[in-house]
């Protein structure tokens, strides 16, 4: 089920986080781990963000994004 739609401000700071279906693991191993910062710090550098903050759990992950132009859902879709 997609998240309800959120307001923007440019220069917001706004949490992100996505789980695994059925809380099922997302991360098997580090080399995953790897691939979704990577991945990710293209995304932050692409639209311009900011990231604070992060927590990468097996199942999970939690991030802390300031938004400077206000484009966050260009890169979380």
């Amino acid at each position: 089920m997609a998240s309800p739609l959120r307001i923007e401000f440019a220069g917001g700071l706004y949490p992100v986080t996505s789980r695994g279906d059925g809380r099922e693991a997302i991360f098997l191993s580090d080399a995953d781990r790897d691939a979704f910062l990577g991945v990710s710090s293209e995304v932050v550098e692409d639209f311009n963000w900011a990231v604070h903050a992060y927590c990468l759990m097996d199942n999970h992950y939690h991030l802390l994004v300031e938004n400077p132009d206000g484009n966050l859902w260009m890169g979380t879709q």
